[in-house]
């Protein structure tokens, strides 16, 4: 068993912060509904999907995702932790990403926060979003009709920034 197998993909009763990693069906909707705090006005949501095209290639068929398991968690736990810090006002937080094959229109990754007002809720997920993927240690194989690649010209893992 991997380790992200027995991440569960339901909310945290006990914490204002979810994340994870796993192998199944993101629950965007969820994420979004679970985000809602009645102290808070905003929430927003990222959701990165598989599109059928990259840089130099119309023809992407699916998209693979691997990760260094162990370290995945922790990193998301530094990233809603810098979250926090740099908007206190933060309600919840989701940070969850897909591993294994994602096939097109179906989402890889998940970003969510909510906050009294749209300014910090967008800064925040923005924030979620550019770190997670600068700085957790995930990598996705592109394949396409003639071939497959690892996309690791897209992705150099760099240390958190606050």
């Amino acid at each position: 068993m991997r380790p992200y197998d027995w991440c569960m993909l339901t909310a945290p009763a006990d914490s204002d912060t979810w994340l994870g990693l796993t192998a199944e069906a993101l629950p965007v909707g969820r994420a979004a509904d679970w985000a809602v705090l009645e102290r808070c006005g905003a929430v927003v949501v990222f959701s990165g999907t598989a599109r059928d095209h990259a840089e130099g290639r119309d023809d992407v068929e699916r998209l693979e995702y691997e990760a260094y398991d162990r370290y995945v968690v922790p990193r998301l736990e530094e990233i809603a932790e810098q979250m926090r810090q740099r908007c206190p006002v933060l309600g919840r937080i989701v940070l969850l990403h897909r591993v294994g094959v994602v096939e097109l229109g179906e989402s890889s990754v998940v970003v969510a926060a909510s906050a009294p007002h749209r300014p910090e809720a967008f800064a925040a997920a923005r924030y979620g979003i550019d770190a997670l993927k600068a700085t957790v240690p995930i990598w996705k194989r592109e394949r396409w009709a003639d071939g497959e690649s690892w996309a690791l010209e897209a992705q150099h893992l760099g240390k958190l920034r606050g």
